[in-house]
């Protein structure tokens, strides 16, 4: 399959991932493999959406203003409503928890993450597919944020989901049976 963004072409490899404002996929590029997302607009019961393209490039801005990690924006298409971000290559802190590693020397790097999220009035959405650990370093490669509010920091909600908690079992037996 081929999606198109501002006239350039780019060959999907494979889909990363759907969350609540579209799909993401692997594609090759012209200059090697990149994220291409595409909007949809589904409904999502907990969650509402007004212009969803306009708000990702709005959150793109304020976590980098925030200092957080996240990849960078390289082409927007307004018209296909696709978004061109740059492929950071490594396993999701999720897969990591998944399968049993370690994910400890990677809490630091996601509370100073909340550190600046909190000081730029920002929560980001710390559920572990939306972070990658690629050389050691964590990436936040979601584009999502939302006004602070303590409900939603990391360590009232997002801690909750980075080891094998109640919380986490509940969310991969719901997923495929378990077989996430």
């Amino acid at each position: 399959m081929h999606m198109t963004v501002n006239g350039r072409t780019y060959t999907v490899l494979r889909l990363l991932g759907h969350g609540k404002g579209g799909y993401s996929y692997l594609a090759e590029g012209p200059t090697g493999p990149v994220v291409v997302k595409q909007i949809h607009h589904e409904l999502c019961s907990y969650y509402t959406f007004g212009d969803k393209l306009g708000a990702e490039l709005f959150d793109y801005d304020r976590l980098k203003a925030a200092g957080i990690p996240i990849p960078e924006l390289l082409a927007v298409d307004r018209e296909a409503e696709r978004l061109v971000k740059a492929y950071i290559e490594g396993p999701t802190v999720f897969e990591l928890v998944r399968d049993g590693a370690d994910v400890t020397p990677y809490l630091d790097q996601v509370r100073a993450m909340a550190a600046q999220a909190q000081a730029a009035g920002l929560n980001i959405d710390y559920f572990p597919t939306n972070f990658v650990v690629k050389d050691g370093r964590l990436w936040y490669i979601d584009y999502e944020c939302n006004g602070y509010m303590d409900r939603w920091n990391f360590e009232n909600w997002g801690v909750r989901y980075w080891s094998r908690t109640p919380e986490l079992e509940a969310y991969l037996s719901q997923q495929e049976g378990g077989n996430v």
